[in-house]
């Protein structure tokens, strides 16, 4: 025998309030800022605000948000949630860079000028292919070099003559 059994309807789907109550605890566990503001968007998606509204909101625009949510139905929860970018941006292993900055380590340790443009040159031989100079920067800082070295004269120093010039004139 059956029984008489009353639904009522709670104004969403029992899968949305479920999914926004795992979202929410994740939410709560999340450490990273860029992962936070996309679940934001999610959250007030499964609220049941707009995209426009949810762009004027979380600051992305329109066709972010439907990035967004798109990404979130396609992935899922667990793996939408995971903070999938940084990671190792080393060209070379350590050891590798180590060798590589040995010579210039010599050099310093003798008193003579490193420049940032000779080990550039000597890492981008080692690589052979075109490397940054802020690459060159974050190695050193890598490898425990605290100070860059100045330049030995300014590009735009005046000449010896116009210098004594000058100084006639004042």
């Amino acid at each position: 025998m059956k029984k008489n059994v009353k639904f009522t309807y709670a104004g969403k789907r029992s899968t949305e309030s479920i999914e926004l109550q795992a979202l929410l605890l994740i939410m709560k566990i999340n450490t990273l800022k860029q992962v936070d503001r996309r679940l934001r968007v999610v959250k007030l998606h499964l609220e049941g605000h707009s995209n426009t509204e949810i762009a004027d909101k979380t600051e992305y625009t329109l066709s972010g948000v439907g990035k967004i949510i798109k990404r979130y139905y396609k992935q899922g929860l667990a793996e939408f949630a995971m903070h999938k970018y940084g990671g190792n941006n080393q060209a070379l292993s350590y050891e590798q860079e180590a060798s590589i900055l040995a010579p210039f380590l010599e050099k310093a340790k003798k008193g003579e000028l490193v420049t940032i443009a000779s080990i550039k040159k000597a890492f981008d031989e080692f690589r052979g292919k075109d490397t940054g100079r802020g690459y060159i920067y974050m190695l050193l800082k890598c490898h425990g070099w605290s100070k860059k070295t100045p330049r030995p004269a300014h590009p735009k120093k005046a000449s010896e003559a116009e210098i004594e010039a000058s100084k006639k004139f004042t």
